[in-house]
């Protein structure tokens, strides 16, 4: 189980970009991998994602210090380690680096190898990855948030909304999910063809929309779902992610919707969205408010912390202090959970232990730049977080997650468990 040697190289994600992976052999031969998606829309809180910046070299894009950063210091620190102590290793690599935000290093060097390291273990011991994540704990297949339509920085602003999800709310099995959301997908892309309006993906998968405002999509969101032969809000149901840290100006403390040449108060702006939910059914919303805007948050949570999930992305980037501010404040009731923003597995798993103890609901989630790597397929199913957030039902970096979580539950057999909307339901308060 200890360790021989390390090594890290440049891979490239879902947009073509460079970005790190790490391969750590033992010495009796056994290896692992682990590869870094990179997010388009990022929170400031975020831990520090180390580029070159050399414009001559992939447009400023390459990871080639990250990448020395693992050959030249991490590596020789971590020769003859036990791979399996995964908190200690952890613990090595955010000591070694220093800063707050795992700037010096940088957060994907350091998450590559922490990666590596949890693939390798499990390897090692002849266990699935999600079973010696979650020390044979983790038996719930999660409910999927699946992207129909794409906006925001993930398709040059066509929306202001970034994200517009389906839930599939009547699903009592992972495969009814499959079933329910193939079937709205494709309805969805009938609609568009029909309308004109189909002008190919996002960069998540979805598709690349052209409305005249953000409340059509919800519109066509819905009508989606009846033209599948659905009733929306029973069988499937809407999931926003407003990304509004994107939208607002901590100077004028406004929120603008671009493609409505509109502005907003953070008042205006959750009442807008207390509105959307009155009128469409919806039953998840993400990043409502800016990160910055505490009082948005109390406000848009007075009224719907107790009808539906309210997911904090940008807010907390799955950091135990901001979450556990959240908490304090009773801000949100959800907390997104993704990798690269705090950039240790251990990290990660604590957020999710202290999100699960605070009684709200952990959402494993890909970055808009994936991999194939279907690592967080596991990270959910290992800890019981109950929802998986990847994108759409399309592209292979996508489906490479939601086909892992097949493969999850073949492995799993009659242990497998699918709760699907009671996930949902267990934070409304009646």
């Amino acid at each position: 189980m200890k360790i021989q040697s390390i090594h890290a190289y440049q891979v490239y994600d879902s947009r073509g970009n460079p970005t790190v992976e790490a391969e750590i052999e033992l010495t009796n031969g056994i290896r692992g991998c682990g590869a870094v998606p990179s997010g388009a829309s990022t929170g400031q809180f975020e831990a520090h994602e180390l580029r070159d910046n050399d414009p001559a070299r992939f447009r400023g894009k390459s990871v080639f210090q990250a990448i020395a950063n693992i050959e030249r210091e991490i590596a020789p620190a971590l020769l003859g380690f036990d791979v399996c102590d995964q908190a200690g290793l952890d613990r090595k690599l955010i000591e070694l680096d220093g800063t707050p935000t795992k700037s010096r290093l940088g957060a994907n060097a350091i998450l590559a190898v922490s990666m590596a390291a949890a693939t390798t273990a499990a390897a090692a011991q002849k266990r699935p990855l999600y079973d010696w994540l979650g020390q044979s704990n983790g038996t719930l297949l999660p409910l999927p948030e699946i992207q129909i339509v794409g906006g925001g920085a993930h398709a040059h602003w066509r929306t202001d909304v970034q994200d517009f999800l389906l839930i599939a709310t009547g699903a009592q099995s992972y495969q009814d999910v499959m079933e329910i959301t193939f079937n709205v997908h494709r309805a969805a892309g009938d609609l568009m063809h029909k309308r004109g309006t189909l002008f190919g993906v996002a960069d998540e998968g979805g598709f690349w929309p052209e409305f005249s405002t953000n409340e059509e999509v919800l519109q066509f969101m819905n009508d989606a779902i009846v033209a599948a032969g659905y009733q929306p809000g029973r069988d499937a149901a809407i999931s926003l992610d407003i990304a509004a840290s994107d939208l607002y100006n901590p100077e004028t403390q406004l929120y603008t919707f671009r493609l409505e040449d509109r502005t907003f108060t953070s008042s205006q702006f959750a009442a807008l969205q207390i509105g959307w939910c009155d009128r469409y059914p919806i039953v998840s919303l993400e990043d409502p408010m800016a990160d910055t805007d505490w009082e948005g948050w109390s406000a848009i949570a007075s009224v719907l912390r107790s009808r539906i999930q309210l997911i904090g992305d940008d807010l907390f980037t799955t950091n135990l202090s901001r979450i556990r501010t959240g908490i304090e404040r009773n801000a949100a009731n959800a907390v997104l959970i993704k990798l690269n923003q705090i950039g240790t597995v251990t990290e990660t798993l604590a957020a999710i232990h202290l999100t699960q103890k605070a009684g709200w609901n952990p959402v494993v989630s890909a970055r808009s730049g994936e991999t194939e790597d279907g690592f967080i397929a596991h990270l959910a199913v290992a800890t019981n977080a109950g929802q998986l957030k990847v994108g759409s039902f399309t592209r292979g970096e996508r489906m490479a997650k939601w086909n892992e979580v097949i493969r999850i539950e073949r492995q799993l057999g009659p242990r497998a468990r699918f709760a699907g909307r009671a996930i949902l339901d267990r934070l409304v308060q009646t």
